[in-house]
């Protein structure tokens, strides 16, 4: 099992310079808090660290706005965009007076689930991943000369499967 400590070695080991503080929103979409390798110790991965729910669409109100980042030693990987040495750490959200799990996070929503599936027997493991969406039009047709603005779309998918 991985711990703060070996975060902490394998930061100064490999010259890590940046640690990514990172979490989903209600939307699916990735958010993070980036810090220096210089203010990463081992009260970060005992008590968290503090951030304003407020600032995520459906989560907070300003006047209930604090919340714990929560990282999870196990989730780590290194970006390989970042320009500088940068490990990217998955965190829990937790709720700062109880350090409960909070309800509207997507982590714990899945680590429920999975806890589900493998007390019902449904199960020993689950898989949850981004829902790529599109759609493949044959042709696509448009105006916006006067008395006839709007577009049409062709394609060979019938009524039904729309």
């Amino acid at each position: 099992m991985t711990t703060g400590s070996d975060i902490l070695k394998r930061m100064k080991d490999e010259n890590i310079k940046y640690l990514d503080l990172r979490f989903t929103d209600p939307r699916g979409k990735t958010q993070h808090v980036t810090l220096d390798a210089t203010i990463v110790d081992e009260d970060l991965f005992e008590e968290g660290t503090m951030f304003d729910g407020s600032s995520i669409g459906g989560w907070k109100a300003i006047n209930e706005s604090d919340m714990v980042l929560m990282p999870d030693p196990t989730a780590t990987y290194m970006d390989p965009f970042f320009g500088a040495s940068t490990l990217c750490i998955v965190c829990d959200i937790l709720e700062p007076l109880t350090y409960q799990p909070y309800n509207r996070d997507p982590r714990t929503t899945a680590k429920k689930a999975e806890a589900f599936v493998k007390s019902s027997g449904v199960g020993d493991s689950v898989v949850f991943g981004p829902e790529p969406e599109f759609f493949i039009f044959d042709d696509v047709k448009y105006s916006n000369t006067p008395y006839k603005v709007g577009f049409s779309v062709d394609h060979s998918e019938p009524a039904h499967q729309q």
